[in-house]
């Protein structure tokens, strides 16, 4: 009961301790399984940990504002989940609400692909040429703005329970930090895995350099979306080769400061 008090009321911090447990436990796998050397992996790790010192503060700070917004919802018990039958069955209200969100965020993801003053911020998460669980913290602090924000959004307009948020908040993070691990599954697994939950041989496409596997996989937890949207593709470990093509000058691309500066460039679509 204490511990999930103090969870419940400590909603972001919980979220950051267990996002970094993830990451820590996910990228000591790998040093093990691919038999690579810490030593050998610390200097894309740092790089892309960089990332931390922009993201955590604006997130911690979004995240009051996200709160405010739930308490207010659920107060005046405003959103799209009160017109659902039979939203008072708790099974009802978590399942519905955790598809809703994951619907959210694949739309999220989308829209982040297909504008591009959206997409010049967030292809600084494509623009790595090595993917692995660091990868995951590669993030613009700008996208991370309009991620949360996105998540504003989708509060307000679904108007879950602080329970459920932070339990899709933790599938999220767990799926979203396996997904960009070095990792893959064998090919029947993947199969069945696949057919519901982004695995990372599916999110290992859409990190392919080129088109139309870039724009493909969006999925965050489910795969289901990308299978009702036409938005599925399967791609051979030896056929993906991850980056961007427009951005392929590790000078660019492994610099943190260099990195910053992608968004404010000029931007080519190929």
């Amino acid at each position: 009961m204490i511990a999930r008090t103090f969870i419940q009321q400590h909603e972001d911090l919980s979220q950051v301790l267990f996002y970094a447990l993830i990451i820590t436990s996910l990228w000591v796998a790998e040093c093990f399984v691919s038999a690579i050397k810490p030593k050998s992996k610390l200097p894309h790790t740092f790089l892309n940990a960089s990332f931390i010192f922009t993201a955590l503060p604006l997130q911690l700070l979004l995240t009051i504002f996200i709160i405010l917004i739930l308490n207010w919802t659920n107060a005046n018990h405003w959103g799209l989940i009160y017109f659902i039958p039979y939203h008072l069955n708790k099974w009802v209200y978590y399942i519905s609400l955790f598809l809703l969100m994951d619907l959210g965020e694949y739309t999220y993801h989308v829209i982040m692909h297909k504008f591009d003053i959206l997409w010049r911020f967030h292809l600084v998460h494509h623009s790595d040429l090595k993917v692995d669980v660091s990868t995951t913290l590669r993030e613009h602090p700008v996208e991370t703005c309009i991620r949360t924000c996105f998540l504003m959004l989708w509060v307000f307009l679904l108007g879950p329970g602080i329970v459920v948020l932070m339990i899709r908040q933790a599938f999220q993070s767990f799926f979203n930090v396996l997904a960009h691990t070095e990792f893959r599954l064998p090919r029947k697994l993947n199969m069945v895995v696949g057919a519901v939950f982004i695995t990372p041989n599916l999110h290992h496409v859409h990190h392919h350099y080129q088109l139309p596997y870039t724009d493909c996989n969006y999925g965050d937890v489910l795969s289901i979306w990308d299978r009702l949207f036409g938005t599925y593709q399967e791609l051979s470990a030896e056929e993906t080769h991850f980056g961007i093509d427009t951005h392929t000058d590790p000078v660019v691309t492994g610099r943190f400061v260099n990195i910053l500066k992608i968004p404010f460039q000029k931007l080519v679509r190929k």
